[in-house]
């Protein structure tokens, strides 16, 4: 029987080292919010633990460092956190990064298809995963055994597409999908519960479509990392990361006014502070 990349052995994923590198990225983003006028910091720190572990824990890696698995941002909102783990990696350049958002550069505030490691252009909510069951079924046409990751918002969780993709995975046989649904309990700058308190319990509704269904917390690279690598591939999986929306600096923390947003010079350096005081 042919194996499949999860039942592959894995070199093994250092959590230390990925809480150092996820320390240094939020001040990465946050040096990059002083060159522009705003950005999308506290949905890039909610989600930055889930995308840090995908890339440098769960995807598979061959002998170049390249990986035959897919990782799609579909919250395109949190490209920043997508953007400095390819720093992290080589895939994007310094210089690359320090243009962000500024004239001539090719990084806008959502992902584009056809730049460095991006896969899917995303942001209008509720695309990336059926763009992702479609690259499955492409995967399954080509004999390939490779996974695909996708970190969803919990506001996308409010499209009709989102549905009709979770619906039709088990349906159409889909494996080797995994989808993390980065939870930090906020629509833009609403609270999921004044919009659609409805919603829960998420995990549910999910495994009613035939998903595998796991709760983790976002923040925590074990449980994220355990989460999937306990899992057989043979059916979907939803990892539901209850995470914090501008985790790490205090005066974000859940407030939806920074969803989109840059910090005054006093509000950066107070920002920086509290980042390397909890390192």
């Amino acid at each position: 029987m042919e194996q499949t990349l999860r039942e592959r052995p894995k070199k093994a994923f250092d959590v230390n080292e990925s809480r150092s590198r996820c320390r240094k990225m939020r001040r990465r983003i946050l040096d990059l919010s002083q060159r522009v006028s705003a950005l999308h910091i506290a949905p890039a720190f909610s989600c930055l633990e889930i995308v840090d572990t995908i890339y440098f824990g769960l995807m598979h890696r061959l002998g170049d460092g390249s990986s035959p698995d897919t990782f799609l941002m579909s919250k395109g909102h949190g490209a920043m956190a997508q953007y400095v783990v390819l720093e992290q990696l080589g895939v994007l350049s310094s210089a690359e990064l320090d243009s962000y958002c500024q004239k001539g550069s090719h990084l806008g505030a959502h992902p584009d298809y056809g730049l460095p490691g991006i896969e899917a252009s995303t942001g209008s909510l509720g695309h990336g995963l059926p763009m992702a069951l479609g690259m499955c079924l492409a995967n399954r046409e080509a004999k390939s055994t490779a996974n695909l990751y996708v970190v969803l918002s919990d506001g996308e969780l409010m499209e009709g597409s989102t549905w009709e993709a979770v619906l039709a995975a088990r349906n159409l046989g889909i494996c080797n999908l995994v989808v993390f649904v980065d939870y930090n309990g906020f629509v833009s700058a609403t609270p999921i519960q004044s919009r659609h308190p409805h919603i829960h319990p998420v995990e549910e509704k999910f495994r009613a479509f035939g998903w595998d269904a796991v709760s983790v917390n976002g923040h925590d690279q074990r449980e994220i990392f355990k989460a999937v690598s306990t899992w057989d591939s043979a059916t979907p999986l939803v990892v539901v990361a209850k995470t914090v929306k501008g985790k790490g600096v205090s005066y974000m923390e859940n407030q939806g006014i920074w969803h989109y947003r840059s910090p005054s010079l006093s509000e950066y350096q107070q920002a920086i502070r509290e980042i390397e005081a909890a390192g």
